[in-house]
């Protein structure tokens, strides 16, 4: 399942909006498309734009960094996106009918990515060993990892078969080490929770799991609104999506996912890799572990962990989540902006045969060609918004003049958000696409803490994804060269918290 291979996020074209089920529709179905995929001569520019070693590729230099974004969050926008689009049918060749495209994963937050079926119909996510497999999840003690830790302590790994297959609930969240430690840390969280409530006097099973799993999904869905969203797509843009009437996203019965948003808009994070990160601080006086996030000079059966590719078991194979987190007012390594570069890494996509697209920006590019996806002016405009313009596109206009004044989708909101954020948050288009889908997810589930009980918060009344971490017990110790602001802050208690508080 290697990244931007198999196409897993709805990559099909329909041509109208597709109300009446949780499936894949549109935006702006009356806009024309920016291009024809039977136009050879765009096709041939839009392969220009995105080739190794053109005007996206990154090179040495690499973008900068975003001083408002630690690195983790590229990594839960991956995560949120697995919890909420899952298409194994779909293919770049191959077009269906509206109707006939599903969306295998229900597009709400509510981590079946994580809970799959339930205890009954998923048991291999359970742990059995307890209450017969009906309310922990199932997590793994990483062998020879206590002296691998800066802290001496085990670390955990996801369940895996006698082939390192991850056992959860979407195969993607084993793509890399860091979104499979971060699906732990979920749940580990889920874990820490029932252990809290059995402790509070919950006893029946049935009851325990789900008031477990109600709790890890408003503490989940609080993040995403009060720590994801602000993130990337500004706080002004929230607030208005968040108190006003959607202008774009529309529905009847359930909510459903604009292949704008999914072939586009929310591909903003493909700008956001860094091409290599350190995973964790190492044992005591030993080096620490960091590796490129691809590695395409190494075969797929490759067992040795001197790259973050996932589906390996090792003993320093574990996240030191500092580095990806902010913790006690200390910084972690910084996301890079949202620009119109890519690290190089994601220009030669392990897995993909010769003669056909291994660079990820020339198969985004190809996609939204080939799905009629509408310019980014044409969106601007539609949003009442004032387009880029055409010396903004300067350099895409440079391969194709046609580019730069009807830009593909993608490409246009990356380069507003370098334009109207600085990179450091999406800009007008894409901020308001994101924003609307996100929220109106939230808003269309009747489940979530926006819809059931819109005044809740956690206790103590802010929480963050260094809290869910550290409530998960996966946070280490920092070594001594590390250190510098004191031991951790204690979990705060979560189970004892009353609904209504």
């Amino acid at each position: 399942m290697r990244h931007g291979f198999v196409s897993t996020r709805g990559m099909n074209a329909p041509h109208s909006r597709y109300y009446n089920s949780g499936r894949f529709g549109r935006l702006f179905p009356t806009l024309p498309p920016q291009g024809d995929i039977q136009d050879r001569s765009m096709v041939e520019a839009l392969l220009k734009v995105g080739e190794r070693g053109g005007i996206m590729d990154a090179g040495t230099g690499n973008n900068p960094d975003n001083p408002d974004m630690p690195a983790g969050m590229t990594f839960l926008g991956q995560f949120l996106d697995h919890d909420i689009t899952f298409d194994p049918t779909s293919s770049l060749e191959r077009q269906q009918d509206p109707e006939a495209i599903t969306n295998f994963r229900t597009p709400a937050f509510e981590l079946d990515s994580v809970y799959g079926s339930g205890p009954g119909a998923s048991p291999h996510l359970y742990d059995r060993e307890v209450d017969d497999g009906r309310t922990r999840m199932l997590v793994e003690a990483i062998p020879g990892s206590d002296g691998a830790s800066a802290d001496g302590t085990v670390r955990f790994d996801l369940p895996r078969n006698s082939q390192d297959r991850a056992l959860i609930g979407d195969p993607r969240n084993d793509e890399n080490l860091i979104i499979a430690q971060l699906h732990l840390a979920f749940l580990k969280f889920h874990n820490a929770i029932v252990d809290e409530l059995r402790t509070a006097g919950a006893s029946d099973p049935d009851t325990l799991f789900a008031e477990a799993q109600r709790l890890v999904r408003w503490h989940y869905q609080w993040i995403i609104v009060h720590e994801f969203l602000p993130a990337t797509v500004g706080q002004a843009m929230l607030k208005s999506v968040l108190n006003e009437p959607c202008q774009i996203y529309d529905w009847n019965n359930l909510p459903f996912i604009p292949v704008e948003f999914s072939v586009a808009a929310y591909r903003f994070g493909h700008s956001q890799v860094r091409p290599r990160y350190l995973a964790n601080f190492g044992p005591p006086g030993g080096p620490p572990f960091g590796a490129p996030i691809f590695d395409f000079g190494l075969d797929a059966k490759h067992k040795d962990p001197e790259d973050l590719r996932g589906g390996k078991r090792a003993a320093r194979r574990f996240i030191d989540w500092q580095g990806f987190f902010d913790f006690d007012g200390q910084s972690a390594t910084r996301n890079k902006k949202i620009d119109t570069t890519l690290s190089t890494a994601l220009f030669k996509l392990l897995g993909i045969p010769e003669g056909q697209q291994q660079s990820l920006a020339q198969r985004n590019l190809l996609r939204g060609l080939a799905f009629g996806l509408p310019s980014g002016q044409s969106v601007a405009r539609h949003l009442g918004v004032e387009p880029l313009a055409a010396a903004d596109l300067v350099d895409i206009g440079a391969i194709d003049p046609r580019l730069a004044v009807e830009t593909p989708l993608w490409f246009y909101i990356l380069r507003e958000a370098q334009m109207q954020g600085d990179g450091r948050h999406l800009g007008a288009v894409g901020g308001r696409i994101v924003a609307e889908v996100f929220v109106g997810l939230l808003k269309g589930d009747r489940s979530t803490y926006l819809r059931q009980h819109p005044k809740w918060q956690p206790d103590g009344g802010s929480f963050a994804m260094a809290d869910l971490l550290r409530k998960a017990g996966v946070v280490g110790a920092r070594p001594a060269a590390a250190a510098g602001a004191g031991p951790a802050a204690p979990a705060v208690p979560i189970a004892a918290a009353p609904q209504g508080t």
